[in-house]
């Protein structure tokens, strides 16, 4: 800044630029909004022309020039975006009356129109520039006001927490995705991997069976173990690529699941099918983790089971599926009710929510939990 402030004293004004700042809370896209402010600090000072350059993390050129005034046309002879030297790589804010007479002016490019009065401010937040702001040719005067300064100072100011904004959301995407990485790699490994070399072991057996019929069945068994591979590498695939943040509902399932594998004695085997993340309300999600949480609680304390399978399915309605291999349970209902289980809380959430809950014997012996409920 230049070391001093003018008060704004026209309430319109200091109104619209009010209005400008706050655009800074939308969710619109980057260069929308920098255009928005730019546009703005040119309908306040009264410029003809107005742009904002944005410098590249490295401070090496400009990543973005966002221009207003001119036209299309005028904009495809110019070519080229300026090279942020002279009076457009701004420290301070400067006002020049005639810009072609400034000693630091470089000329204009050819075909580029001509401009007199110049006004421009840094943008920066915290003492770091991203770029500067700039205001040309100011209709209703020979030169910009400080009152002009002021009011550009503040769109710059706006302007820079947009970009640094920007930049900090990417890089929490980034590291989002890396640790994505990361743990997708050691279920690759831990499951899936396993999985196949399993496959391949049962195959293999097959060479020494008597009978056909045997190395039919062996087959079919293969095959559907082949399909439940399949089915978790597009889980891993969809997650990896879906950039949801550490806080949805697929990582508190996964937290979940790392929490209380100690007291399981094994770690759950977790498929995901559907848009997880995908705009399930807040009640519902928390519904889930505590269903989830009460029905793997119960199988450590009671199921003995060696191997348990949470499937959490999201479309018209959402559905979490668990079953383990334990020693099961005797449910007279279907519900839950009277076992001492603490199953009875588990069908009153699904009843809250519109939905159903059953238990049942797994498949091959065990226990199946599901809990399912709209969307």
């Amino acid at each position: 800044m230049s070391g001093r402030f003018h008060r704004i004293d026209d309430p319109d004004k200091f109104g619209r630029l009010l209005d400008a700042v706050l655009m800074i809370e939308a969710d619109t896209e980057l260069p929308v909004l920098l255009r928005h402010l730019v546009e703005e600090a040119c309908s306040l000072v009264d410029a003809r022309y107005g742009a904002l350059s944005v410098l590249n993390e490295s401070r090496t050129g400009l990543e973005e020039f966002v221009t207003v005034g001119l036209s299309e046309e005028e904009e495809r002879q110019i070519g080229s975006w300026p090279t942020g030297r002279g009076v457009l790589h701004l420290p301070t804010p400067l006002r020049v009356k005639d810009l072609a007479a400034h000693p630091a002016a470089g000329g204009f490019p050819p075909h580029h129109p001509k401009m007199t009065s110049f006004l421009g401010v840094p943008v920066c937040v915290r003492g770091e520039i991203y770029g500067n702001l700039y205001v040309t040719d100011k209709q209703s005067a020979d030169e910009f006001s400080e009152e002009d300064e002021a009011m550009a100072a503040g769109l710059a100011l706006a302007a820079g927490i947009c970009i640094e904004n920007t930049r900090l959301h990417d890089l929490m995407r980034l590291l989002s995705v890396l640790n994505d990485r990361d743990r997708i790699a050691r279920d690759l490994h831990d499951r899936i991997i396993q999985r196949v070399f399993a496959v391949g072991m049962m195959l293999q057996g097959t060479l020494g069976l008597p009978e056909l019929a045997q190395v039919f069945k062996k087959i079919d068994r293969a095959i559907d173990e082949l399909d439940n591979t399949v089915t978790e590498i597009r889980t891993a695939i969809f997650e990896l690529g879906s950039g949801m943040g550490p806080h949805g509902l697929r990582q508190r399932v996964l937290d979940l699941v790392e929490g209380l594998t100690s007291m399981l004695g094994s770690r759950p085997e977790v498929t995901f099918h559907g848009p997880i993340d995908g705009g399930l309300s807040q009640d519902i999600a928390d519904n889930v983790i505590a269903v989830m949480r009460e029905a793997l609680t119960n199988t450590a304390k009671h199921a003995h089971a060696t191997r348990i399978r949470v499937t959490l399915t999201v479309g018209d309605n959402v559905q979490l599926d668990i079953a383990d291999d334990g020693s099961g349970m005797k449910v007279p209902n279907g519900n839950g009710n009277g076992n001492g289980l603490g199953l009875t809380n588990l069908a009153n959430r699904a009843r809250g929510l519109g939905g159903t809950f059953e238990v049942a014997a797994a498949e091959g012996g065990g226990t199946r939990v599901l809990w399912r409920v709209p969307c």
